[in-house]
Order: C-alpha cells, then structure tokens, then sequence
C-alpha cells in the first residue's frame, strides 16, 4: 500500500509548499503599503461600545434595584475586577456588555432574582491589539505601553510550527483609510529591519507555511509517514 500512499504524498507536499496568506496589491478594500505610518489620535480613539476592556481601565458597575452592590474602581493587572457579592470577575478582553452579562450571572439566583447590570467606562486606559493566523494563542491583547510587532505576537504565545514568519501582516486605519503591510519577522529579528510598533486598533495575522502545516496535520493522522518523510 505504501507504493501508492508515498507517491501521493509527495504530491500533495508539492502543491502545499506555498504560503497561502498574502496581499492583493490591486485590492480595493485595503491600500497595500510597504510601511504603515501611526494611525491619528481620532483613530486611536475608543468606541466605548464594542472597546475590549484591559488592566487599568476605569470601570463603573450599575446593578439596578440594588445600589449597594454598585461599583466603581480599576481593573486589576490580571484583568480582573472585584464587586460584592458577586466576588471576582474576569473582565480583560470583554465588551461592557459582556462583562455586564458575567456580572449578572454570577448574581443570578444566589443574591438576585433576575439582576440587571450596566457596565460603563470611565478611563480607558488599555488599547487592544488582535493577533491572528498562525499564532499559538491567537486572541484580542491589551496593548500596555509601547508594544513592537515583536512582542505582540510574543503575547500571543509566539508563532506556531506552521507559521511562515517571513509572511505577517499588519491592518491599520490611517487617516480614515484602511491601510496593510507585510513584514520579514526574521529580517527583523536578524537586526535587518525596525521592528515597527503596533497601535491600538490593530490586526497582526501570522501567515502560514503550507507544506508545514501540511506535514503536521498528516503526520498526526498518519504517523508512520513522518518515519519515511522529513518535517520541512
């Protein structure tokens, strides 16, 4: 069986060596660049509605028909925040309108019946970054500080064994314009190229090596090949 298994393994191999995540330089929904300048500080600016809470946020907590469970105070380097009653909540990474709903879960049944909460920001402190593709943790991440292309993904758990880090990309709002740039993590890790800083706002997709991922997926269905065949 072997002499017919191999023969279309290496096919396969062959038409999965390239890398499937790239720009369009003719897009027409993002203008492809070759740097991204900062986004202005209007773009940077919170939408409170769908803002991704982060440690050091000012938050407010409304629990309505009970005022002595109200809150207001500072989610804490965890990204958790504490109220009465209700205890510890993890609130890094949720909308207020999420977090409203965790609050009111925890409430439910043991202290209040049918609990209504609001969720408000008062300071926001913490910018968020999404990183996506071939991480090993991809998520939303708070942005604390300056932060490099570098240390984003770092946050995300660093680059999969399927990544192609030679392929990254970067979505930004410029000037009211959506606006992606590839970046060479080796060139940049080899001193290279400026590692560039990432801003709030801001998407970092991880590009994927497909003979990589190719050889990890077959070799957890079929073992035995990884024996015959290297891992590129």
């Amino acid at each position: 069986m072997s002499k017919f298994i191999l023969p279309a393994f290496a096919a396969l191999l062959l038409c999965g060596c390239a890398s499937s995540t790239r720009l369009d330089p003719n897009s027409t929904a993002v203008r492809v660049a070759t740097t991204l300048p900062a986004p202005d500080s209007a773009e940077i600016a919170v939408d409170l509605a769908n803002y991704r809470i982060g440690p050091s946020d000012e938050i407010a907590v409304t629990v309505f028909g009970a005022p002595e469970l109200d809150r207001e105070g500072t989610v804490d380097a965890a990204g958790n925040f504490a109220l009465p009653l209700a205890g510890t909540v993890a609130a890094a990474g949720k909308t207020p309108q999420e977090l409203g709903a965790a609050i009111e879960a925890q409430l439910r049944g043991r202290y209040l019946k049918d609990p209504k909460v609001a969720v408000n920001i008062k300071e926001a402190k913490a910018q968020m970054v999404t990183v996506d593709g071939e991480v090993k943790q991809p998520g939303v991440y708070p942005v604390a500080g300056r932060m490099s292309l570098q240390q984003a993904i770092a946050t995300a758990k660093g680059a999969s064994e399927a990544a192609n880090i030679g392929n990254v990309i970067v979505f930004r709002t410029v000037n009211g314009q959506k606006m992606a740039a590839m970046f060479n993590l080796k060139d940049i890790r080899a001193g290279r190229y400026v590692d560039p800083q990432i801003y709030g706002n801001d998407i970092v997709v991880v590009g994927v090596n497909a003979a990589r991922r190719f050889m990890r997926d077959t070799a957890m269905l079929f073992p035995i090949l990884a024996r015959f065949i290297p891992v590129l």
